[in-house]
C-alpha cells in the first residue's frame, strides 16, 4: 500500500483550486455539479474559473495571507497548474492536499520529471543536466546533435527552450542556461504525439483514459484526436506505462501524460502534467466520466468507475483569433460541443476556448476541424 487512507469528502464540501484558469474553470463546473463548494485564488479578477465559482481570492499566488485564507476556507485543495509554490503546501498533509507536494517537486522540474521516469523504467529522450559550459560540452557529447536546450523550470507551450541543431546555436543556448539551470534533451524522429490520462482512487483502483493522438502548432496543441490512430499494441504500451507512473507517484488526482511514439513502434514519455490536460478536453463529452470529474473524485476520495469512450471523438483549440471565428460558426453547427473560458482579451495564440465533435466516422470529424482551421466554408 502507497497511499494513506482517507477520509471521503462529501459534498457541500468547499474545494479551494490554486490557479484560476480554464483548466480550474471545468474543474470548478464538475465540482459544482456535483454539489460542492468552489473557491479559487488567482491574481487575476474574474479569472475563468473565478467566474463559476462560489469565491475568488484575487491576489499573487505567493501570497501567504491569500494562502492561508484559502486554506482555512477549503476542506481538500487542488491546483491546475504545475508551477506552484510548495513551501506553504508542504506544510499540509494529506487529507487536505491528496495530491501532496511530491508530485510538484517531480513534475515542476524537468530534470527531477526525467531522472523519476528513468528510475522507474519508463523510456524517455535523451538527457542530461546543463548548468555551465562544461556541463553544456557533456551534455552535447552524451545527448548528441540535434537536441532542445529547456529551462528545468517554469516555461510552457514552447516557452523557455532554445534548439541546438548545429555549433552555430551554442550561443544562444549559453544565454539561458546563465540565466537558470536547463536540461538538454535529444531530439526524437517520431512519427505521433500522443497522451493519455491517468488517476487513482483512494483504494488505489487506477484507471485509464483512451490514448489521444495530437497535432500542435507553433508548440501549442491544436487537435486531439480520440482515439488515437495507433495499434492496439502500440496503445497498450502508452496505458502500461501511465499505470507505472501513477503507481510510482501514489497518484491522486489526474495525471496528463505526453508521449512519442516512432515509426518503429516505440513509445518515449516527454512530458508529465499534476493535473488535468488540454489533450482530455475530449472527455466531457465522449466518455461516461470527464477527466475534470474523475479528478475532483480522486482528490475526494470517491470511487471512479472504469473508463469509456462512448463514441470518436476530435477536439480542436481556439487560439487568438480563432475564438471570434468560432463564435459566428457556432449558429451553422448544431455538432458543435463549444466551450468559450471567458477570458478578458483576446491575444494571438492564447487557448481562448474549444469545440468537440463526436460522431462515428473519424476521418469526417478531422477533417471538419481541418476545414475550420484553415477557414474552408464556415460562412457560407
Amino acid at each position: 500500500m502507497h497511499l494513506t487512507k482517507r477520509t471521503a469528502i462529501l459534498p457541500p464540501a468547499t474545494i479551494g483550486i490554486i490557479g484560476g484558469g480554464q483548466l480550474g474553470q471545468m474543474m470548478a463546473l464538475s465540482a459544482k455539479s456535483m454539489g460542492y463548494k468552489v473557491g479559487v485564488l488567482d491574481p487575476t479578477p474574474q479569472s475563468p474559473a473565478g467566474q463559476v465559482s462560489d469565491f475568488q481570492i484575487v491576489a499573487d499566488y505567493d501570497d501567504q495571507a491569500a494562502m492561508d485564507t484559502l486554506i482555512q476556507k477549503s476542506d481538500v485543495l487542488t491546483y491546475e497548474f504545475e508551477n506552484v509554490s510548495t513551501k506553504t503546501l508542504a506544510q499540509l498533509n494529506k487529507q487536505q492536499l491528496p495530491q501532496g507536494v511530491k508530485l510538484l517537486e517531480i513534475t515542476g522540474n524537468r530534470l527531477n520529471e526525467k531522472n523519476f521516469l528513468r528510475d522507474h523504467g519508463i523510456k524517455t529522450a535523451p538527457f542530461a543536466a546543463v548548468t555551465d559550459a562544461a556541463s553544456f560540452t557533456a551534455a552535447v557529447q552524451t545527448v548528441g546533435l540535434p537536441a532542445i536546450l529547456k529551462t528545468t523550470e517554469g516555461g510552457y507551450d514552447g516557452h523557455g527552450q532554445v534548439d541546438i541543431n548545429t555549433p552555430a546555436d551554442f550561443a544562444a543556448g549559453a544565454a539561458l542556461y546563465a540565466q537558470t539551470p536547463c536540461i538538454l534533451e535529444g531530439r526524437v524522429d517520431f512519427e505521433k504525439e500522443v497522451s493519455v490520462m491517468v488517476t487513482q482512487t483512494a483504494n488505489q483502483d487506477i484507471r485509464v483514459f483512451p490514448v489521444v493522438e495530437n497535432q500542435h502548432r507553433a508548440h501549442i496543441l491544436q487537435t486531439s484526436i480520440a482515439p488515437a490512430r495507433l495499434s492496439d499494441v502500440v496503445a497498450q504500451k502508452v496505458q502500461v506505462f501511465a499505470m507505472a507512473i501513477a503507481d510510482g507517484l501514489d497518484l491522486a488526482g489526474v495525471l496528463g501524460i505526453e508521449c512519442f511514439v516512432t515509426a518503429q513502434g516505440t513509445v518515449l514519455v516527454n512530458e508529465l502534467a499534476p493535473r488535468p490536460h488540454n489533450s482530455g478536453h475530449y472527455s466531457i463529452e465522449a466518455c461516461n466520466i470527464s477527466q475534470f470529474e474523475a479528478h475532483i473524485r480522486s482528490i475526494c476520495g470517491l470511487p471512479i468507475p472504469e473508463i469509456q469512450q462512448n463514441q470518436p471523438a476530435v477536439m480542436f483549440n481556439l487560439l487568438g483569433d480563432e475564438l471570434s471565428r468560432a463564435r459566428q460558426a457556432l449558429a451553422q453547427r448544431p455538432n458543435w460541443h463549444f466551450h468559450d473560458y471567458g477570458k478578458a482579451e483576446i491575444r494571438d495564440l492564447r487557448k481562448l476556448g474549444h469545440v468537440t465533435i463526436l460522431g462515428p466516422d473519424l476521418a469526417a470529424l478531422i477533417q471538419e476541424a481541418t476545414d475550420f482551421e484553415n477557414q474552408e466554408g464556415y460562412f457560407e
